[in-house]
């Protein structure tokens, strides 16, 4: 069924923090499509404009240039809404364990002040952002909530705070939050450039101009490799989801798994190259293995993810050849 179907009671209001980023901006416009009332939250440090520029004349549209940090600024963004999808936050296990207070200021203080701000405004639902990195050293698989390991990287840590400040939130503030865990997410508007892009895009840019990929360890490490459509899914469905799932968090996935050496090769297969990846030492904080137990979405969300990965690598390869 996916999310295209679901629908929500009419002049619905929605924030979407980190909107002009990868996932928001696909959140954003996903509920616009919807006719629901969107505003984006976003300093614009991680995102891109480019990204939300389509949106700008829809009078349904509101973009607030500011910053999570700022309790004051989501107080003001918070007004009125009955929806949050809280999707700003830094990414990158690497950059977290070089910049370790910046993470704790803007993916906990800043996610503090939103549940805080939501809370005071008597929003309905709040949907956050958190990850797979939380299950850290657990070697079981496939990965089940209630069944994490000790933390790898400052990244994880921030998002498992997040997940125990949104069980409090609800517990003492009845505040309705639904963290959901997402793993490996690729697809249109992700960001291909950089020295922390993920890996997707950025094996597609290397390859399309003509520049060879460095695959980080051996290459038989695995992944749930989740195409974008599934995400905004899985955030529409805890919008929508009973009071009685509250405080928990769910993976976010496809259900599969990959080893990233066969995705080098589906990504150079479907643009006809045969070019050989160079391999570097693996990357600290890195999980071995991942691959996401979605029954419990399944059963207290209602998710059931449309697009397995090869159907959804073969968009995203699609999309960039358009827009690179």
């Amino acid at each position: 069924m996916g999310y295209k179907e679901l629908t929500f009671p009419e002049n619905s209001v929605f924030l979407v923090t980190g909107g002009a980023g990868f996932i928001g901006s696909n959140i954003a416009g996903a509920l616009l499509e919807k006719g629901c009332t969107v505003r984006v939250l976003d300093n614009l440090s991680t995102g891109h404009i480019e990204n939300i520029r389509p949106y700008m004349d829809d009078p349904k549209f509101t973009f607030i240039e500011k910053d999570i940090r700022d309790l004051d600024a989501c107080m003001e963004a918070c007004k009125g809404v009955d929806y949050v999808c809280h999707e700003a936050a830094w990414g990158s296990v690497p950059r977290s364990i070089e910049m370790p207070l910046l993470y704790e200021e803007i993916n906990i203080r800043g996610t503090i002040n939103m549940m805080e701000a939501a809370r005071q405004n008597g929003v309905k639902r709040f949907v956050y952002a958190s990850s797979s990195s939380v299950y850290g050293d657990s070697t079981e698989l496939p990965k089940r909530e209630g069944k994490e390991g000790k933390v790898l990287s400052p990244y994880a840590l921030t998002k498992k705070t997040d997940e125990e400040y949104g069980r409090l939130y609800k517990k003492l503030y009845g505040l309705n939050t639904y963290g959901l865990r997402y793993f490996n997410v690729f697809g249109r508007h992700q960001d291909p450039n950089g020295a922390y892009a993920a890996v997707i895009p950025k094996f597609i840019r290397q390859l399309l101009h003509g520049e060879v990929p460095v695959i980080h360890g051996d290459g038989r490490q695995s992944r749930d490799f989740t195409y974008i459509d599934n995400v905004i899914e899985g955030n529409l469905r805890a919008c929508l989801a009973p009071e009685e799932a509250a405080g928990e968090a769910f993976n976010i996935g496809a259900g599969g798994r990959e080893f990233l050496i066969d995705v080098y090769q589906d990504i150079c297969d479907a643009l006809g190259m045969d070019t050989k990846p160079e391999f570097g030492p693996p990357r600290a904080g890195d999980i071995r293995d991942s691959n996401a137990d979605i029954s419990k979405a399944r059963t207290m969300l209602g998710y059931d993810p449309s697009y397995d990965f090869r159907t959804g690598i073969g968009l995203a390869i699609e999309w960039y050849k358009e827009n690179l």
